[in-house]
C-alpha cells in the first residue's frame, strides 16, 4: 500500500527536461539579477526553519528531562 503511494508521488515529480523548462521560465519571469535574491531569501527561510525546529526539539527534550527528574524526586521522597 505504501509502495502505491510512493510510486504515485514519484509519478508527478518533474524530470530533467521539466526542471530545465522551469528554470527557463523563472529566468524569463524574474531576470538574471532577481534570481540570486530569491534564492538568498529561500535559503534564509530554510535556515530559520531549521533553527526553529532545533529549538523546539531542545525545549521538548529539556521538558522531558525536567519531568523525569521531578518524578524521580517525588518517588525518592515517598
Amino acid at each position: 500500500m505504501i509502495n502505491t503511494y510512493l510510486s504515485t508521488w514519484l509519478l508527478f515529480m518533474p524530470g530533467g527536461s521539466e526542471m530545465i523548462l522551469l528554470a527557463v521560465i523563472l529566468l524569463i519571469m524574474f531576470g538574471g539579477k532577481k534570481i540570486p535574491e530569491l534564492m538568498r531569501g529561500l535559503g534564509k527561510g530554510i535556515r530559520e526553519f531549521k533553527e526553529a525546529k532545533e529549538n523546539a526539539t531542545n525545549e521538548f527534550e529539556k521538558g522531558k528531562e525536567e519531568a523525569s527528574a521531578k518524578v524521580t524526586n517525588n518517588t525518592a521522597s515517598i
